[in-house]
């Protein structure tokens, strides 16, 4: 039986919340040991579009939401991050796009939805023109109008990547995770068969949270998923465009990033609504049929008969919430020993290290000299959709 490992902060789930947590404790002095099942970053992160929100999406009809106030300052504290002088140095993570765009396809409604957008989000909004717009808008027959965000798209992998590396040697791979009780307390947990004794433990596993708590024998907090049906394009012909595309409701009609693919080729990944509830019932050849209608319908002048479709289903884990709904702000409970929680959207990871820190204040804990870590197993990188789906 390997020795007992003691550390100041022991984190379940390394995904881009449990990643960020780990580094902001270490950069403030605390130990900290990062237990991952399967790979980093692959469950709900790699899985994510990239897009830093600022709340724009959230004020479609004009009302700035509780969403939109507790995502206004994200951009900002990633923006800082990236380069390197912000509350974690991400100065080597790649930088898809510096700004997301709304788009307007022309129509009434789309045109009035981004009207108001624009004024809900307090001047956050800038129209654009000719070369400003995105480059697949750059079109003759684009008749649209289009509005710069001040937001940005990050390339995940290689923000998991530089994450990873801010870990040091505290990054463990485990199959087998229990809890550790001592007097019916908790106390740690049992990796593998080998026992780590913690100040704190932090679940932050996304849709794994539900099976560590009834492992745990605690119910309460619940967790919801909200299911989502994803389509990846592949093509020769493809120019990036980061946009949400509007219409007459108070979601996306569809919302567009594009990531680089190994072989060079750009991949669109498209969510928004053509993700959600009907997009979530159709089957996967309906689902490509409907994404191509759609594409085929908003942007005619994009050869794409040579591109490759794939689709893939995600469930988003968030706590449970009244009819299904999004949370407004990443969430953690406290129960003792154990912090428990879900950053709800990959922009709020900050927010969700926040909380936990704040947690660690209110019970003065403070990083103790815990022993140097032995060699850990570590978990390897996980791969994106269109690495694994699409040749």
């Amino acid at each position: 039986m390997p020795s007992v490992i003691s550390t100041d902060v022991l984190i379940v789930g390394a995904g881009v919340a449990g990643l960020w947590l780990n580094a902001r404790l270490r950069r403030l002095g605390f130990s900290t040991v990062v237990v991952e099942r399967e790979s980093l970053g692959g469950g709900q992160s790699l899985k994510s579009q990239g897009i830093i929100h600022g709340g724009a999406k959230y004020a479609l009809h004009g009302a700035l939401t509780g969403a939109s106030e507790a995502i206004a300052d994200m951009p900002r504290r990633w923006r800082e991050a990236l380069a390197g002088n912000g509350e974690l140095d991400l100065s080597g993570v790649r930088l898809l796009s510096e700004a997301h765009y709304l788009w307007s396809p022309g129509t009434l409604a789309g045109n009035l939805t981004s009207f108001f957008a624009s004024k809900a989000v307090r001047g956050r909004v800038d129209q654009v023109k000719g070369d400003q717009l995105p480059p697949a808008l750059q079109n003759p027959r684009f008749k649209g109008k289009v509005y710069r965000l001040a937001e940005l798209v990050v390339d995940v992998p290689s923000l998991i990547e530089r994450l990873a590396e801010l870990a040091g040697d505290g990054l463990l791979a485990g199959q087998s995770i229990e809890p550790l009780l001592e007097n019916n307390e908790l106390i740690g947990l049992r990796v593998d068969g080998r026992d780590i004794h913690a100040q704190r433990i932090v679940f932050s596993a996304g849709a794994g949270n539900a099976e560590l708590l009834a492992c745990a024998g605690i119910s309460v907090p619940a967790q919801q998923l909200r299911p989502l049906h994803m389509v990846l394009v592949k093509g020769p012909s493809l120019k990036p465009l980061y946009a949400h595309c509007l219409g007459g409701g108070s979601k996306p009609r569809v919302t567009v990033t594009t990531h680089p693919a190994a072989d060079g080729e750009w991949v669109w990944y498209l969510g928004g609504e053509i993700a959600e509830a009907d997009g979530v019932a159709r089957e996967p050849a309906e689902q490509i049929a409907v994404a191509q209608k759609e594409l085929g319908n908003l942007l005619p002048w994009v050869d794409l008969s040579q591109a490759q479709w794939a689709t893939f289903r995600v469930n988003r884990a968030e706590p449970a919430q009244s009819g299904l709904v999004r949370p407004d702000n990443a969430f953690l409970a406290d129960q003792g020993r154990l912090l428990v929680g879900w950053p709800t959207k990959l922009a709020l990871a900050p927010d969700f290290a926040d909380r936990v820190l704040k947690a660690l204040e209110q019970d003065a804990i403070q990083p103790s000299n815990a022993p140097a870590l032995p060699p850990l197993p570590r978990p390897p990188l996980g791969k994106t959709a269109w690495e694994l789906l699409l040749p």
